[in-house]
């Protein structure tokens, strides 16, 4: 297993020095590029073509299309060279075209001529960090190889303190290390060796960013996207159920594993049960089986999830976890991710992948994509607010407050702020940009620069750009390569998105039924109950677990030395959320989950 880094810097040798202090494998053939051995991850490389040189992780799902690209464009690969090395031939003979047509989990650094060229894939399966420093760019997989890169001597950035706590994840392209950001999906970036543009338009130390794939809505495109004589408005649901299923089977069968049985996570839901149903057609192989059970007395999903495995005909399996497995684990957990994901299932997914690891799988799959692809139930609270609010284009107020509704239907600790940091960490706030931000291009009315016209676009597009690429798709990732496994979310699929899009609002949100075309698509793989049950979820015990085996692992971080010295949170305040008292109830148990998530994951990368 392994984390790639790369660096570039004016004079030679330098940058090899640098990677070296990053803990990074430097070799002589390659300069500037390097894996960062015994860190879990998937890089390969160095590979070159046509006078580029790249590292990479990348996993590719559509081969054989790309090959086809590559011939029609007088390029042929070899057939049998690794993923990374096909990505780099597309880059370097088709540009962002052969990007944009790589169906995959991809993050890559090329060294083209002067440039550091970084690319993430189209959702953000893969991440990709950068920074510069001494006069160098520096790029890595792992935000720990440039949390040890010497010459930067990043610190904590405290605007990202205040936007995880907010939307319990990192929503851009911010890190909590000074210094350092992440590229986002679906981008190119072009570094030069001296810190200046190719083109000369931007500031000096800036990157040339271009976007390579955005989520565009196209009602008028048809159920087929292409233009056709199917016009969206007026089409029945019909056609674009049926063009949703010939996606998900394509997209399902793209991520099978080509000679040996697939797993995929169940929770029993509609997004895992139809994935689940579609790896048993499609897959010639065992299809394994994986559900957690927090105990019997909790409201929980076993019902559903063990219909679905039965009539799939699955291996099943039900992994129980116990509050103190969760606190035993929770710190090992949070040091696997290079973003803190304020998510109390981070410790089950974590042992659901060593579940999969142990039964001899390499892939697992799951229903990941569903809710903010399609419209799942997270965005009613949004949908109630803009029934009942003035219109304040209207009326000429300058100040939108969508963004703020925005964030505070997230129901984290946004509105908690001003009683949960100290003082000093306030100030130092106040002249720092704001997590609104992150969301208003999404989610504002104004010239229609590829942003969406309908409000329910609005917040899935909102929704697939900052909780699907920077809290779904990276914990995935990083959890399932502590394994030696990947995990694949076919309802990511970008061809899946871009119909998703395509497709009439009222197809997605009918009346009070959620994803109806993702139902209607898969009715006849499932049992009824299973496609027309309410969503429900299943009930993490958050709230035991603080006040039970965790409580004294939460009081002695959170009101210990180091925390206190931090000077981050108002002790009284920690103190009232630990007894249960205050305002908070009765999702209490959540916020004090963030603090407490957010304080290992600082220990965890020695961040003061």
């Amino acid at each position: 297993m392994a984390r790639f880094c790369a660096c570039l810097a004016p004079a030679p040798g330098r940058a090899d020095d640098h990677l070296a202090a990053m803990g990074a494998t430097v070799r002589p053939q390659a300069p500037g590029l390097a894996l960062v051995e015994g860190e879990p991850g998937h890089a390969t490389g160095p590979f070159t073509a046509y006078g580029r040189t790249a590292v990479g992780e990348v996993t590719l799902h559509n081969r054989p299309e790309l090959f086809a690209a590559l011939a029609a464009a007088g390029a042929p690969a070899p057939p049998d060279c690794p993923d990374g090395e096909l990505l780099l031939r597309c880059w370097a003979r088709l540009g962002t075209a052969g990007i944009r047509a790589a169906d995959g989990m991809f993050a890559l650094a090329v060294r083209d001529g002067a440039e550091l060229v970084l690319i993430r894939d189209h959702v953000g399966a893969r991440t990709l960090f950068y920074a510069r420093a001494d006069g160098c760019w520096a790029a890595s997989t792992s935000l720990r190889a440039l949390r040890r890169w010497p010459a930067l001597g990043t610190g904590l950035e405290l605007a990202a303190v205040r936007s995880f706590l907010t939307f319990a994840y990192l929503p851009g392209e911010e890190t909590l290390l000074r210094g350092v950001r992440e590229v986002l999906p679906g981008r190119v970036l072009r570094l030069r060796a001296d810190g200046s543009p190719a083109d000369g338009a931007r500031t000096p130390v800036e990157p040339v960013e271009e976007t390579y794939w955005e989520p565009e809505e196209r009602l008028d495109a048809g159920p087929a996207g292409d233009g056709g004589a199917a016009r969206g408005p007026g089409e029945g649901p019909g056609p674009y159920a049926a063009r949703l299923r010939e996606l998900l089977e394509a997209a399902t069968a793209r991520r099978l594993p080509p000679a040996e049985a697939v797993g995929v996570l169940l929770s029993g839901g509609v997004d895992s049960s139809l994935v689940t149903a579609l790896a048993a057609k499609l897959h010639p192989h065992p299809v394994h089986t994986y559900s957690i059970s927090f105990g019997t007395e909790l409201p929980n999903e076993l019902g559903y999830s063990g219909l679905v495995a039965a009539h799939c005909h699955t291996r099943h399996r039900i992994l129980t976890v116990s509050g103190a497995a969760v606190a035993a684990r929770l710190a090992e957990a949070a040091a696997l991710l290079d973003s803190p994901v304020g998510d109390p299932l981070t410790v089950p997914n974590l042992m659901l992948a060593e579940a999969v690891a142990g039964d001899g799988l390499s892939v697992v799959l799951n229903g990941e994509g569903g809710d903010p692809v399609f419209g799942g139930p997270k965005n009613l609270p949004m949908l109630v607010y803009e029934m009942h609010r003035d219109d304040p284009y209207a009326s000429g107020v300058a100040d939108d407050p969508r963004e703020t509704a925005y964030l505070r239907s997230y129901r984290k600790c946004y509105t908690d702020l001003p009683r949960l940091l100290t003082a000093d960490a306030l100030d130092a706030l106040a002249t720092a940009p704001r997590p609104e931000r992150f969301v208003a291009p999404y989610l504002s009315p104004g010239p229609r620069d590829g942003r969406m016209n309908h409000l329910l676009n609005q917040l899935l597009h909102c929704n697939l750009r900052t909780k699907g690429a920077h809290h779904i798709l990276t914990k995935v990732e990083r959890l399932t390569a502590s394994q030696g496994i990947e995990g694949r979310a076919p309802l990511f699929d970008r061809r899946v998105v871009d119909h998703a899009f395509a497709t009439p609002p009222r197809w997605k949100l009918s009346g009070t039924v959620e994803k109806w075309v993702l139902k209607e698509a898969v009715r006849d793989l499932l049992p009824g109950t299973v496609v027309d049950r309410p969503k429900s979820g299943m009930r993490v015990p958050v709230q035991q677990w603080l006040g039970g085996p965790l409580r004294e692992l939460a009081e002695d971080l959170l009101l210990g030395r180091a925390a206190r010295e931090r000077g981050l949170f108002r002790q009284d305040t920690v103190r009232e959320w630990l007894r249960g008292e205050g305002a908070l109830l009765p999702r209490q148990g959540g916020k004090l989950w963030l603090v407490l998530t957010l304080e290992l994951w600082l220990r965890a990368y020695d961040v003061t």
